[in-house]
């Protein structure tokens, strides 16, 4: 199992050549990340519902690991919580999201529920960045790196820019700075 995690790991490292562009402006959410989770997470915890925030709490514990393993491979369940804009904290149920590994990094969706998203987990600058596309269930999305470098969305898609932490074989979470619609900052929490 130790051989196999390492070929992975190895096999990521070295095929991170191939990783997607990234447009300016997710590139600036992605500079402004530890800025505005800090001022959205704060909100959150002074105006959140208490079981929202024990959510929240709970969403964000743990220090994470080496983001790729075998172990992501499948189905998880995920929830969104939004913190900011609209309102301080939303916590949804959990829906059906999904991990491919390949030698590259992880495909990643959202399958079920009204917003989706999906793209690819890719090692950039020393952490795993998310690059994908929001949209609603009744559309079809177009990848992330078919995205006009300008676009900054229309109401139904929206290019997604999150950090990933895996914090064990059975936790990990999306961090979304920023998003184009609705909050100041989302997590997507995955569990199994």
């Amino acid at each position: 199992m130790r051989q196999m995690r390492f070929a992975c790991l190895l096999a990521l490292i070295t095929g991170a050549a191939t990783a997607q562009d990234i447009i300016p402006q997710e590139q600036a959410r992605l500079d402004r990340f530890e800025r505005i989770a800090g001022t959205a997470v704060l909100g959150a915890l002074a105006g959140g519902k208490a079981e929202d925030v024990a959510a929240l709490t709970s969403a964000l514990s743990g220090k994470p690991q080496v983001a790729f393993d075998p172990s992501l491979q499948g189905e998880w369940r995920c929830r969104t919580m939004k913190l900011g804009g609209i309102s301080e904290l939303v916590v949804y149920t959990n829906f059906t999201c999904r991990m491919t590994l390949d030698n590259t990094g992880v495909a990643f969706e959202k399958v079920s529920g009204s917003q989706r998203t999906s793209g690819r987990i890719e090692m950039r600058d020393g952490r795993a960045v998310y690059l994908g596309v929001g949209y609603v269930s009744s559309g079809t999305p177009q990848s992330y790196a078919e995205l006009d470098p300008t676009f900054e969305g229309n109401g139904t898609i929206t290019p997604d820019v999150a950090v990933f932490e895996r914090v064990s074989d059975t936790r990990a979470r999306l961090l979304f700075p920023a998003p184009v619609n609705e909050s100041d900052f989302d997590i997507l929490e995955l569990t199994r």
